[in-house]
């Protein structure tokens, strides 16, 4: 069974192997005594400040064909018991390399900047980097600091369009199912530390279907050299 199966699903792969008596009430009990628990979307992250500037999607029918030349910066949530932490994520476009993250217990835009600046001082500096219209990148600090690196071009998603920042969504569906849903950490210093864990495993160890079974570190490592 998928560790990811809540009760619907649960009782209709039970259906399939015969068990056709077993309904949903049975299953939640169970369930509720093996203390097994369901995950539901946390809060809406991408809520634009009204007031500040919205910059226009550069990467519609855009060829990219090279590291560094698109960046995708987003923030998800992290549940604990205790409520939820803010985790921001740059992924390289092209290799599915991630150059930057971090995690903190507020969604102060400060945390976002500093992992951007992180990531450009390791890697250096995006053509193009792409976010959402939410507030922390529509944020005087974030934008202030994306022109202060003079060369780099700011790309936004159209409003209601989450498939313009589809890479760094597919990263957070991976980070979220296979670390976050089934390690279920309680504190945020847990969270950090598996986050840690299971960015360096995406970067250096995990096959990527889309990179033809290859890792994130060996296109954008690769590609780097070769056009050095």
């Amino acid at each position: 069974m998928e560790p990811s199966y809540g009760v619907r699903r649960i009782r209709n792969e039970l259906r399939k192997q015969g068990f056709t008596k077993i309904g949903r009430k049975l299953i939640k009990r169970y369930m509720d005594e093996m203390d097994i628990h369901v995950f539901y979307p946390g809060p809406n992250l991408s809520k634009r400040d009204k007031k500040s500037k919205v910059y226009p999607y550069l990467l519609r029918n855009l060829k990219i064909d090279r590291p560094n030349q698109v960046w995708a910066i987003d923030i998800t949530y992290v549940g604990t018991p205790y409520g939820f932490a803010y985790m921001v994520a740059i992924i390289d476009w092209y290799s599915r390399f991630i150059v930057g993250w971090a995690i903190s217990n507020t969604l102060q835009t400060d945390f976002v900047v500093r992992a951007l600046k992180e990531a450009i001082s390791k890697y250096g500096k995006p053509e193009i980097i792409n976010s959402d219209q939410g507030s922390q990148f529509t944020s005087k600090a974030y934008i202030d600091g994306i022109k202060a690196q003079d060369t780099i071009k700011i790309s936004m998603d159209g409003k209601g369009r989450a498939t313009d920042n589809i890479m760094i969504e597919r990263f957070f569906r991976s980070y979220k199912w296979e670390r976050l849903y089934l390690l279920r950490p309680e504190t945020v210093k847990e969270a950090k530390a598996m986050t840690k864990e299971y960015i360096q495993h995406y970067n250096y160890v995990r096959d990527h279907q889309g990179l033809d079974n290859v890792t994130p570190y060996s296109i954008y490592r690769s590609q780097q050299k070769a056009a050095a």
